[in-house]
């Protein structure tokens, strides 16, 4: 049964505009509004249809999570995975704020992100770095502000991809084969998958994009389960949902839920008009999409003041007058966020901060931009758009280099991505460095085992980890750049390894090698990446990242490695069964007692930070009981913690609590805070804990229930390092 929304809530003014206007439409012009076009025009990735009678101009879409995609004046903005690296929910809300208005000037009325799906069961699913976090609570607090942040801009934000949507490797039907099906029991559907996509819909979110793959057999696009059932009933989305590109099979998706169709009307447009009329599809299905899609538009306040659509997505081939999109005040945002994003996970003989050295040397592919532009280091790099991509790789087989040779990355590969400005690269902003300091650089990048100044005070190498839309990773490391660590340290007593990753990237090879003296996770930081580095590096800034993964010491210590394949029988319908449940990452390594290499939420700084006092208080309303509608959102719980800053630098520290909750993981994330503190400053980080953080998802009575008994909660720098415990007792009364 489709599920009709209701305008309620922050909705209500929208529904009551939108429904307004469609009752002055014409069953072809709702259709129309609801179906993709081709324009020539533009490079949008795709148009709607318009009302030309009722003055209505339809929408641009277009990619995506870290800047606008196949134009120019805009900014190539850390990616999600670095961003997930922050921990920060401030810098996420002006990230998502300042990107949008960069959409909003080019005419785009509906940013493809940000992305809840993949949350990376696999670590080496290629589109991991576009989301936030394996972890189902710090993705969905960071998708609500970018969700916030963006339709603040006046853009309509696309969550993405419903659901399960957890690898490359069949993702779509191909050649006869089926797309894989992710088999989910409704347990882990809830308390894992869904959970960043209840954040989203809590937020607001215009518009949902369901996915290429199965869910339990059934297309993403025509699952009437997951689309009416789950998110437009149970969690009460009010917003549109359109489907993946091209990912419709059959005109039945319409009564599934769909209600745009990309980026054509395929099998819509007259077809779904004949189907009103004979009686497939209810005239107020096709009415309701067109309600939630224009109630989408009211919301975010695009009947006032928006630019025409598509206005500066021309066609960068012909002559046109861009739009400069990027405030000057955007710039420290970007600025922030790409320093906050690194990772600091070893630091050993005071190898950092670098003070003033009289020589350092430069190793590795990862220093320098790419010396072309021709159409494989873009593709590598994920500058193309997809159509050039087509291009250049049609007929011929095409693996995925684990390492970006031609360069230096600051995000991964093909939607997701974007043309940078510039791109201050490491070693450029090593050489201005060296230039205010007086320090002479050399360097080496291309050999795997290049000569050492013997006076080198450090050895700098840069590697990377790189990852696309299209394909899923081959694995967690190279031996190319394997080799090339080993080799520098084998010479060079203070080697410093710094890793631009899209994902996870091993390094149990080298990293207790003695003259390995400092790691750093540089993730995706966008155009600025170079001069962050560097601040970071030399101590002008300190390190506050924290790993929004698990980084273990081998491949065969994830709980879920390779992607889903065709089997042994090279079945025609692949099939992933998720029988590790929600035990994945540091859940799995937890309940394991496994040791990684690096722990989830772990990260090093130039200072130290104490935790004291811990108080716990609960409200009247906490006991067992089932949690429903608006009551799932309360908060029934609070922790407070004391954090100092015990050193002797200025730093921010991440505080994070963890939930045992009976039954469950031994820990799960169920509250951040990152406090800026100057040396010997100490601040409160307060944690408010809703019913749902409490709560399991009770199959049989299809709801979130608390349950009887001790909760404890621990409170530290990361899922390993608990500083302080207690404890919040649950009974019937």
């Amino acid at each position: 049964m489709t599920a009709e929304g209701q305008g309620v809530g922050q909705w209500a003014d929208a529904y009551a505009s939108a429904r307004e206007f469609v009752a002055q439409m014409t069953l072809e012009e709702k259709v129309n509004i609801t179906r993709g076009y081709t324009d020539e025009s533009n490079t949008c990735a795709g148009n709607t249809g318009s009302v030309p009678r009722l003055n209505w101009h339809g929408l641009c879409l277009m990619d995506a999570g870290n800047g606008v995609r196949a134009t120019d004046m805009v900014s190539a903005w850390p990616s999600g995975l670095h961003v997930g690296a922050s921990w920060d929910r401030n810098l996420t809300y002006e990230r998502g704020l300042w990107m949008a208005r960069e959409f909003r000037a080019k005419g785009v009325n509906i940013a493809l992100g940000p992305n809840a799906g993949p949350l990376g069961r696999t670590p080496l699913g290629g589109r991991n770095w576009e989301g936030f976090s394996v972890d189902p609570y710090l993705s969905g607090r960071l998708n609500a502000e970018t969700i916030v942040g963006m339709q603040d801009a006046g853009v309509m934000a696309n969550l993405k991809h419903l659901i399960a949507n957890e690898q490359e490797t069949y993702r779509r039907p191909y050649f006869g084969v089926e797309a894989a099906s992710s088999n989910i029991d409704d347990k882990t559907l809830h308390e894992y998958y869904l959970w960043p996509f209840m954040d989203g819909v809590r937020a607001g979110a215009a518009s949902i994009m369901c996915s290429y793959n199965r869910i339990n057999n059934t297309y993403g696009c025509e699952n009437s389960k997951l689309m009416n059932g789950v998110l437009k009933g149970e969690l009460g989305f009010q917003g549109f949902v359109m489907l993946d590109w091209n990912a419709q099979h059959t005109l039945d998706s319409a009564n599934a839920g769909l209600d745009m169709l990309m980026p054509s009307g395929g099998s819509w447009g007259n077809n779904l008009t004949e189907a009103v009329r004979n009686g497939t599809v209810d005239e107020k299905r096709v009415a309701d999409m067109a309600t939630r899609i224009l109630a989408a538009w009211y919301l975010v306040g695009q009947d006032k003041d928006f630019p025409t659509p598509g206005v500066g997505m021309k066609n960068l081939t012909e002559p046109h007058e861009p739009i400069d999109a990027r405030d000057i005040r955007s710039k420290p945002v970007l600025m922030e966020g790409a320093l906050a994003g690194h990772v600091l996970v070893k630091n050993e003989k005071q190898a950092l901060p670098l003070r003033e050295p009289k020589m350092v040397s430069v190793y590795g592919y990862d220093a320098t931009v790419p010396a072309t532009k021709n159409a494989d280091t873009l593709f590598q790099l994920g500058y193309m758009s997809s159509r050039e991509m087509g291009q250049a790789v049609l007929g011929r087989e095409h693996h995925f280099d684990q390492a970006a040779r031609g360069g230096t990355i600051v995000a991964g590969g093909r939607a997701g991505s974007n043309a940078p400005p510039y791109i201050s690269d490491p070693l450029s902003a090593i050489q201005q460095r060296a230039k205010k300091d007086n320090t002479w650089v050399n360097w080496e990048l291309s050999s795997s085992n290049p000569d050492v100044n013997g006076a080198s005070q450090a050895c700098l190498v840069f590697i990377n980890a790189m990852a696309t839309e299209g394909w899923d990773r081959e694995g967690l490391h190279d031996d190319f750049s394997d080799a090339l660590v080993k080799n520098v340290a084998a010479k060079c007593a203070n080697t410093i390894v710094v890793i631009h990753a899209a994902g996870v990237r091993l390094v149990d090879q080298w990293i207790e090698h003695p003259n390995v003296t400092a790691v750093v996770i540089a993730h995706l930081p966008g155009q600025d990446s170079g001069k962050a580095l560097v601040g970071l590096l030399w101590g002008e800034d300190n390190f506050s990242g924290k790993l929004p993964y698990t980084l273990a010491r081998n491949e065969s210590d994830y709980p879920v490695y390779a992607p889903c394949g065709r089997g042994r029988d090279n079945t025609t319908s692949p099939q992933c069964d998720y029988t590790e449940g929600v035990y994945l990452d540091y859940r799995a390594f937890d309940a394991r007692n496994m040791t990684p290499r690096y722990e989830f939420g772990y990260g090093l700084s130039y200072t130290s930070f104490s935790y004291s006092d811990l108080v716990l208080s609960t409200g009247e309303g906490l006991c067992k009981s089932s949690s429903s509608g608006t009551n799932l959102w309360d908060v029934v719980a609070t922790a407070q913690v004391t954090v100092r800053n015990s050193g002797a630098v200025a730093g921010e520290e991440v505080a994070q609590l963890y939930l045992g909750i009976p039954g469950a993981p031994p820990r799960q994330l169920r509250g951040f805070e990152k406090v800026k503190l100057a040396p010997g400053q100490d601040a409160t980080a307060r944690f408010e804990l809703t019913r749902r953080d409490l709560s399991a998802w009770h199959v049989g009575m299809q709801t979130w229930v608390v349950q009887d008994g001790e909760y404890e909660v621990f409170v530290g720098a990361s899922s390993r390092d608990i500083r302080l415990n207690g404890v919040i007792a649950v009974n019937d009364e």
